[in-house]
C-alpha cells in the first residue's frame, strides 16, 4: 500500500507499508460488522495507531471493490452524498479464511 508523506508513519513510527495488510484487514472485518463510510473508518483505524489520509483509504478501499471483497453505494444526504462500503460474500470468505491465518501467526509470535 503506498502511503502518503502525511500517513507514511504510524504513532509507533513504523512504517504503513509493513502494515497494509493488517490495515486492508481491519477494512474486511469492519465492512462485514456494518456499512461504513470513509472518514469514520479514517478516524476508527486512528484508535488503532494507524494515521491514514484520505489519498492513501480509498485506493485501498477503490482496489478492494475492485477486487470483489467490498461494494459500495452512493447514500444521499441533501445536496451531498456519502459512500458507503459493505463485505460481498467474498470479503467476508476471504476474512474467514484469513482469520486462520492470523491466529496461527499470533500463536508463533506470542507462544512462550
Amino acid at each position: 500500500m503506498k502511503a502518503s508523506k502525511s500517513a507514511s508513519k504510524s504513532r509507533g513510527g513504523e512504517s504503513l507499508d509493513l502494515f497494509a495488510g493488517l490495515v486492508r484487514l481491519h477494512i474486511l472485518h469492519h465492512a462485514a460488522k456494518a456499512p461504513f463510510y470513509g472518514l469514520w473508518l479514517i478516524e476508527e483505524l486512528a484508535h488503532h495507531g494507524y494515521r491514514l489520509s484520505p489519498g492513501t483509504l480509498y485506493p485501498q478501499l477503490h482496489r478492494l471493490e475492485w477486487q470483489g471483497y467490498l461494494r459500495s453505494e452512493l447514500l444521499r444526504e441533501g445536496r451531498s452524498g456519502r459512500r458507503i462500503y459493505r463485505a460481498t460474500p467474498r470479503g467476508r470468505n476471504a476474512l474467514a479464511s484469513a482469520r486462520g491465518k492470523v491466529r496461527e501467526l499470533f500463536g508463533e509470535m506470542f507462544e512462550k
